[in-house]
């Protein structure tokens, strides 16, 4: 695919008309495909291409966008993306790796500027895996090694603080809870680095659904804890990454 500069170039020789390059200039920032339209200049503003997200999408549209997307070099992440649809993926066949616990595919034609500094994925419990690997999934595609810790959750504190020199050694901390969502705060009040809580659906009745995991998070008295939405991985994976490399 053209850059504006040869588009232009090509303009000011005559080997394109004004329609012509205004429709190749725009197609430079966004395509329409018709059920989807791609923003192909997101690198460009944010650091990060375009990532596809994979809920309420057919299989046919998200080989579509696959094949849009590497066409142009791109690396690929698509989330939330079940196995009965990932079974269904022509993209599959092209390179595109399924991770089944993350529920995430991904693309990988350029290899991201790699950072030094780990993130931490620390999880309450196993419950809340298929969470922390969309964290920890999306965090290895953008380029951060990622330290794992699972299962340390407050109901038997003394895990999490047999795991605390491998937390603090992390540059940010990603924290994924269910239930009462306690252990963010407990991790906050432990660590001087960045804290990136994730609630999650995991719990009982009165757990609503991670609502009660959510305002425990956003009630923290620990300081330094930022929160994202319930589920969101690839959220925290996001943010995470973009601190990492300030």
């Amino acid at each position: 695919m053209r850059d504006v500069r040869s588009i232009l170039a090509d303009l000011d020789s005559g080997r394109l008309d004004v329609f012509a390059a205004e429709r190749e200039i725009r197609a430079c920032f966004f395509e329409d495909l018709g059920h989807s339209t791609l923003d192909h200049d997101r690198a460009a503003r944010t650091g990060t291409s375009e990532i596809v997200y994979g809920a309420g999408k057919s299989p046919a549209q998200i080989d579509d966008i696959f094949n849009h997307m590497t066409a142009r070099q791109n690396n690929v992440l698509i989330t939330r993306v079940t196995p009965e649809k990932a079974a269904a993926l022509k993209a599959l066949a092209k390179g595109a790796i399924y991770h089944p616990v993350a529920h995430i595919v991904s693309y990988v034609a350029r290899e991201p500027d790699r950072t030094t500094h780990a993130v931490a994925v620390v999880s309450a419990g196993t419950s809340d895996l298929s969470v922390c690997e969309e964290a920890a999934v999306s965090l290895e595609f953008f380029g951060n090694p990622v330290t794992r810790i699972y299962d340390v959750g407050v109901a038997g504190l003394h895990r999490l603080l047999a795991r605390l020199p491998e937390i603090r050694a992390a540059r940010v901390v990603i924290v994924v809870a269910g239930m009462e969502g306690a252990l963010p705060s407990v991790v906050g009040g432990l660590v001087d680095k960045p804290v990136i809580a994730v609630p999650t659906s995991v719990g009982y009745g009165a757990a609503f659904g991670g609502i009660a995991a959510l305002l425990g998070m956003l009630n923290s008295c620990a300081s330094g804890v930022a929160v994202v939405n319930i589920d969101n991985g690839f959220g925290a994976a996001h943010l995470a990454n973009r601190m990492n490399r300030l």
